[in-house]
């Protein structure tokens, strides 16, 4: 496949998508959460529609399904591409300023919007492979959405080099954008008989290159503390703080087992919420491991902490609720290797080494490979994510671009 006359489009497209407001709200009750990601998501269909696809459509809840219909006699698999539209709330994302920083030479770069912004070689080693291509940024106010509207473009991208290039054989592929992956809430409203795929490839991963076989399995903790009451000018030998008692379960969290103190696929407790006063406390805790049995042994520690805490209060309760988020993909993704395998062909087929990674996080991918549908997550150039520093490279862009095409062939060459 020759890539050396095509005008790749990822681009320009990624910098029409990152100007649209699209951060998700996760005290919203809707789906999506926020109107405006249906700015973005609306303008996606409108540009499929142009290339050609006719299907095209968002339904009610902002999902936008699209098919690319199969060129070929052999029985191949149903492929999903899956990217989101949304960016994250951590981070401001409206009014985002795309700057391009061409022909990078491996300095600092300062961001004109704030100059105090700046994005430090030695803070971003993957800089260092980037000699002579073309960063993205902001101007240092907002973040990028690199996160993942480079994956939305890649995608974009592929469709319309697979609607001009007929001469590629592949299968029938769907193409699927969701609202409020940041959230924790993408997969939630998917129709996966509707989508009728069989393999799924989301495109929201790092380093190109990179293919993530794996992620965390998650849950999440909520504990209440029902502390006593009494007059503080009263209270020697009677008040029973749940602040305090709080604070100490907090405390009690060993140390080598926090987000800040672990990496790779050390597991992690995280307290991410509290809230309430003497009486009455909610505490939430975000708990990750990459093996189930892992993430159930440190519940269970949890659990015994908060009873060995409350030992010293008398008059005091709690509750301790455990609500599932997401499982590690790659226990689905195990028993269907040539997800994997064919993936890695086609990062190799773009001239890149390919690099198997696991993600210290969640995807859609997790949630869809327990629905039914295998999902590992391809490479979309993503860095500093959810920050104002968060950047993109156009060429990284590019090889996702070819990553996908590469795929699609592949996957119909190897079938019958």
């Amino acid at each position: 496949m020759n890539f050396s006359n095509y005008n790749f489009t990822v681009t320009d497209r990624f910098i029409r998508y990152a100007k649209i407001d699209t951060q998700s709200d996760s005290n919203s009750p809707t789906c999506p959460s926020t109107e405006k990601q249906k700015d973005l998501l609306r303008l996606l269909v409108e540009e499929l529609k142009q290339m050609g696809i006719k299907d095209a459509e968002m339904d009610e809840h902002g999902y936008v399904y699209a098919t690319i219909e199969s060129n070929t006699t052999k029985n191949v698999p149903v492929l999903c591409f899956c990217s989101h539209v949304d960016t994250a709330p951590d981070c401001t994302g409206t009014n985002v300023k795309p700057v391009i920083h061409k022909n990078f030479q491996g300095q600092d770069i300062v961001l004109p919007g704030d100059t105090s912004q700046v994005i430090k070689v030695a803070e971003h080693p993957e800089l260092k492979d980037q000699i002579g291509n073309d960063i993205i940024t902001t101007d240092g106010t907002t973040l990028l959405g690199a996160d993942d509207k480079a994956g939305v473009a890649e995608i974009m991208d592929a469709a319309h080099y697979l609607m001009t290039h007929p001469e590629v054989k592949h299968g029938k592929i769907r193409i699927l954008f969701t609202p409020d992956e940041e959230i924790g809430r993408g997969a939630d409203k998917v129709n996966i008989k509707k989508l009728g795929a069989d393999v799924g490839y989301t495109l929201d991963g790092g380093t190109a290159g990179t293919l993530e076989n794996e992620t965390f399995s998650a849950d999440e903790v909520t504990i209440k503390i029902k502390g006593f009451s009494t007059h503080p000018g009263y209270a020697k030998n009677k008040m029973q703080h749940a602040v305090k008692i709080a604070a100490a379960i907090i405390n009690r969290i060993p140390t080598n087992k926090a987000p800040e103190t672990t990496e790779k696929k050390e597991p992690f407790i995280h307290p991410t919420f509290i809230n309430g006063g003497l009486e009455q406390v909610e505490l939430k805790l975000i708990i990750r491991a990459f093996d189930t049995p892992t993430l159930l042994k440190l519940e269970e520690e949890l659990r015994q902490l908060v009873i060995d805490v409350l030992k010293a209060y008398n008059k005091s309760s709690y509750e301790f609720v455990v609500k599932e988020q997401y499982r590690n993909m790659g226990e689905v993704l195990a028993k269907n290797p040539n997800i994997i395998k064919h993936a890695l062909e086609a990062i190799t087929r773009t001239g890149l080494k390919p690099i198997l990674d696991s993600i210290r996080g969640g995807t859609d991918g997790s949630r869809f490979s327990f629905m039914g549908l295998p999902t590992a997550n391809i490479f979309a150039g993503e860095h500093g994510i959810h920050s104002k520093q968060e950047w993109v490279s156009t060429q990284d862009m590019q090889k996702a671009t070819e990553t996908i095409v590469h795929l699609v062939n592949i996957w119909e060459e190897n079938s019958k």
